[in-house]
């Protein structure tokens, strides 16, 4: 895989990273849901199925079981701030180095249910 991340990339396309694996960002949504996305020399990736359609967990341990066996031992939980859903706001986003700068570090396990 080049040195630059596509702005999506399935499990099959993370298991043909070579080291440095990119960092991972677990992004906490409303409901339960996760979305993973993936960090490298400032580009950022987010993990899709087969079809193009955001891959979406329902707990950081199924994260852990998808993404463990490539390799990846941990990521960054983060949540959408506020200010991300308010519209007309003067509250600039949060950058995706805040995020992982200020979210919670996750492991992931390898082992099977």
């Amino acid at each position: 895989m080049s040195s630059k991340l596509p702005a999506h990339l399935t499990l099959e396309d993370l298991a043909q990273c070579s080291a440095p694996l990119p960092d991972v960002e677990v992004h906490g949504l409303d409901m339960g849901w996760y979305i993973v996305r993936l960090h490298q020399n400032n580009a950022v990736s987010l993990l899709t199925d087969q079809h193009g359609e955001t891959q979406r967990f329902t707990g950081t341990q199924w994260i852990g079981h998808a993404l463990a066996p490539l390799g990846f031992t941990h990521g960054t939980l983060t949540w959408a701030d506020a200010a991300d859903e308010m519209i007309g706001t003067d509250v600039p986003p949060v950058s995706a180095q805040q995020r992982l700068a200020y979210g919670v570090r996750v492991a992931f396990n390898q082992t099977s249910l």
